[in-house]
């Protein structure tokens, strides 16, 4: 097994190099994605034991990674062009977690005898992880004083399916809504028509559009590395306010100044990072975790994570809501503020990328009450 820092970096690389060459050299590709296409892979290799399931690289990546992605992406969004998106957005994100409520509620009722007289702790756990993403499951279970055995075994399987339901949700609009899908546009593949029409997000994220320069470049890592550094010491004097509001707050301040909208080559070096994120998430996905974890814990998470895309894809589409909206919004549920960015920006969703992001900030915020609600109630009803 390859287990080396540098090493895990390599193949990784690898993995996304293989996909985007994919991408752009095979059609029956191209509605597949990179990132969708890097998620498999490195699932492939990490269950056939040529990456490990944990590695210092994955978290690097969904940390450090996703933070200057998000700069990087961000500083290329137009506040303007997210007006539309941004109701629909918020409605879907509220009929998804209100699935993750009822699937919560409902698990617990079906599997209280399995799992014991801590069910109602798991209730209210998955509740609030499927409102907002990882963060809100360490604070519920602190807050439930949850047993470390119990705890363990219920983030193994958080971690396992969160990754396997971003899978789902890259796939969901190309199965659902193929005629409608936007279509990922290569740098060597964007038409005369395309380079007549404005050089968009979508059209950034895969190429800069002109030249980048070393000093753009320069600049760039700058603006990153001290954005992430200012909003980490920001969040340590306010800590009630969470690092990725912070981090996005002054992002999008600097990303509507003009000098900052010259640079250029930033979506596509944020995106970049984001595949290689999306390819450490599906090596995280191995098999022989998911099994090791207790049947009936395991069958809380999923049967939950199921009735939660049940009704946010059901009831959504009933309400006319498209797929790739409901995709994100249910990405925001359960894997927060980055996963629904990169879930955005693989599909290229240049115009939801930015209410991708505002609705897992407000998962982050709901998640805990959501949960502490639902926890309360089902420990009234089972005890």
């Amino acid at each position: 097994m390859i287990d080396t820092t540098v090493a895990v970096f390599f193949i990784l690389s690898a993995i996304v190099l293989l996909s985007v060459w994919l991408v752009d050299r095979y059609k029956p590709f191209k509605k597949i994605g990179a990132a969708l296409i890097g998620i498999l892979l490195g699932m492939l290799l990490s269950n056939l034991g040529f990456l490990p399931g944990e590695s210092k690289v994955y978290n690097f990546l969904a940390s450090s990674g996703v933070s200057a992605a998000v700069v990087l992406i961000l500083l290329s969004v137009e506040i303007g062009t997210v007006k539309k998106a941004g109701p629909l957005m918020l409605k879907a994100f509220c009929i998804g977690a209100a699935g993750s409520a009822i699937g919560s509620i409902l698990m617990a009722l079906i599997l209280s005898s399995s799992i014991g007289p801590e069910t109602w702790k798991l209730s209210g756990q998955f509740a609030a992880t499927y409102t907002g993403g990882g963060m809100n499951f360490a604070a519920m279970g602190q807050a439930f004083n949850t047993s470390n055995d119990l705890f363990t075994a219920a983030l193994a399987a958080d971690v396992a399916l969160a990754s396997t339901w971003l899978l789902v949700c890259l796939a969901v609009p190309v199965i659902f809504s193929a005629k409608s899908e936007p279509v990922n546009i290569e740098t060597n593949q964007t038409s005369n028509t395309d380079q007549k029409q404005t050089f968009t997000l979508e059209h950034a994220l895969f190429s800069s559009g002109k030249p980048v320069n070393l000093f753009h470049i320069a600049i760039l890592l700058c603006i990153t590395f001290g954005s992430i550094w200012l909003s980490e010491q920001i969040e340590t004097w306010i800590a009630a306010i969470p690092k990725i509001l912070w981090l996005t707050s002054i992002i999008l301040f600097l990303g509507q100044m003009p000098f900052v909208k010259k640079l250029s080559g930033n979506a596509m070096l944020g995106n970049y990072l984001l595949l290689l994120f999306l390819a450490s998430n599906g090596a995280k996905s191995v098999i022989s975790n998911i099994i090791d974890v207790g049947p009936a814990v395991f069958y809380f998470a999923l049967g939950g994570l199921i009735i939660h895309g049940l009704i946010i894809f059901g009831i959504g589409r009933l309400v006319r809501i498209d797929m790739g909206t409901l995709a994100i919004a249910s990405q925001a549920n359960i894997g927060g503020s980055a996963s629904a960015m990169a879930l955005a920006s693989a599909r290229g969703y240049g115009d939801r990328i930015l209410p991708g992001v505002a609705v897992g900030l407000l998962g982050y915020a709901i998640g805990n009450y959501l949960g502490l609600s639902v926890g309360s109630l089902m420990k009234f009803i089972l005890l």
